[in-house]
């Protein structure tokens, strides 16, 4: 590398001495400062990362010595720019190299970020679990698929004949009152499902019988939010229409049902009802799970919780969708599935369901 004071001699042109002179001086004291940095770079050894970045910004970044020392080329004369040029390229390609052999070093292992230990095991990846309604419906689902039931599904948003009508409840019945309904503003014909009986008019108005059915879903209720009750919540509903459908044939396959989902040594008892789709009518009852039937203030200290309502279907909602109800019969069932999980995994405040709590949720991890 030739002397950067051999490149930028003194003209001998008088008049224009005092200015080689300032040349001189300036190339001189960059002289100084490239030997100096030359220096710095041989000598610079680093295990860390934040380092190692820091000499790249110094030397190599756009801000850097380098860049700065390139646009000094503006004050060295023409015919000697070429000489410079190649001092320059020789002083940048010295910090290139060093910067990639320590970079290289750092993915071979011999360089850590500081404070970093990449020996220490990672972060575990958390997998996100069903939810614990997802897991009671689906069990409820395929209990009752085992004896012969299929599902269906229907629509959230429902008018007012699929809803009410159709199930023996006239616009003057006062059993509307026993349900408080979120009606479309615009269409007061238009409600929210207060239940999804909604699905077993639609089943029954096809005319394919016999009809063997379970309707999961949501639905959705006026209710002040508590413990206990909530806006919004889960059902499933079970009909079953055909020649010949007993009452006896809603015991058996409802004590099938309790035993399957809850152990063969729960207690079981039927109650009589009223629901105005229904003659006779029903609820069951389980022993509370929760206080083995010694009494606690879920079961409100009785030993017995009500799990579900049930009943053979009026003959005026088989007459309402087009079925002979001298020739057929049937039953049906409903029950809230926060009901059935609240019993089953002894959650005693409804709204844990639907307030994302992870800590919660973590809890059904494989849970069945």
């Amino acid at each position: 590398m030739r002397k950067l004071h051999q490149l930028f001699a003194p003209a001998t042109n008088p008049a224009g001495k005092s200015r080689h002179t300032a040349i001189f001086a300036a190339m001189e004291n960059l002289q100084q400062q490239i030997a100096a940095y030359q220096d710095e770079i041989n000598a610079f050894h680093t295990a860390d990362a934040e380092a190692l970045e820091a000499f790249r910004i110094k030397f190599l970044g756009t801000k850097g010595i380098v860049k700065g020392l390139m646009t000094e080329m503006k004050n060295i004369a023409p015919d000697e720019r070429k000489a410079f040029g190649q001092t320059m390229n020789s002083f940048k390609q010295l910090a290139e190299e060093k910067y990639e052999q320590l970079k290289s070093s750092a993915t071979a292992g011999t360089l850590q970020p500081a404070g970093e230990d990449y020996t220490l095991p990672g972060e575990a990846i958390t997998v996100g679990t069903r939810h614990p309604l997802t897991l009671v419906r689906q069990q409820i689902t395929e209990i009752f698929k085992r004896i012969g039931f299929a599902v269906a599904e229907g629509p959230e948003i429902e008018d007012d004949w699929h809803n009410f009508g159709a199930l023996n409840l006239p616009e003057d019945h006062p059993a509307r009152d026993m349900q408080d309904t979120f009606y479309i503003s615009t269409n007061p014909a238009i409600m929210l499902r207060t239940h999804t009986s909604n699905v077993q008019i639609r089943a029954m108005e096809k005319g394919k019988l016999p009809i063997r059915l379970i309707m999961p879903g949501r639905v959705y209720r006026n209710e002040t939010i508590s413990a206990r009750a909530h806006c919004f919540f889960h059902q499933v509903e079970g009909l079953y229409v055909a020649e010949r459908v007993s009452f006896a044939d809603l015991k058996q396959t409802l004590y099938f049902f309790v035993k399957e989902m809850f152990g063969q040594d729960v207690k079981i008892r039927f109650r009589p009802s009223y629901f105005p789709f229904t003659e006779p009518s029903a609820e069951m009852d389980i022993s509370c799970l929760i206080c083995g039937g010694k009494g606690c203030n879920v079961c409100k200290y009785t030993g017995w919780v009500e799990i579900l309502g049930c009943g053979m279907v009026h003959p005026n909602v088989l007459s309402n969708c087009g079925i002979d109800p001298e020739k057929y019969t049937g039953f049906a069932f409903g029950m809230g599935i926060e009901r059935i999980a609240m019993l089953k995994y002894q959650v005693k405040d409804l709204r844990l369901f639907s307030e994302n709590d992870i800590r919660f949720l973590r809890q059904f991890t494989g849970a069945v």
